[in-house]
């Protein structure tokens, strides 16, 4: 019985690290964009996405984050891309309604016309 236990524990462990691994590279990543730098918020996003392949709720909130990065890089294509990307594969996602309103900024500004087809147009 003693062993058992120990075994267990032993599980939870491990699965606790694993888990962890994502949040330490997302939060680099923040602190990457808070800073300023989109090149190392990409890298950070790129290591964070490997990990949580298993975990597909995850990826409106790194979509997000690089949704903004290129937005602040000028890349305005790239990000309306990516924000109706999150728009039709996770509509319910708080981070979708977050990329709506980043979709609605972009066009009052003058870089998306809603009107125009964005290519290329999903089928």
């Amino acid at each position: 019985m003693n062993k058992c236990w120990w075994l267990s524990a032993v599980i939870v462990l491990l699965a606790g690290c694993g888990m962890s691994g994502y949040k330490k590279h997302l939060d680099r990543a923040y602190d990457a964009y808070a800073a300023g730098n989109c090149d190392r918020v990409v890298a950070e996003l790129s290591r964070t996405e490997r990990l949580i392949r298993s975990r597909p709720h995850l990826q409106p909130e790194v979509s997000l984050l690089r949704g903004q990065c290129l937005e602040r890089q000028g890349f305005y294509l790239d990000a309306i891309q990516i924000y109706r990307f999150m728009l039709d594969t996770y509509p319910a996602s708080e981070y979708s309604y977050r990329a709506a309103a980043r979709l609605e900024t972009l066009r009052q500004l003058g870089h998306y016309d809603p009107a125009r087809p964005v290519p290329p147009l999903a089928d």
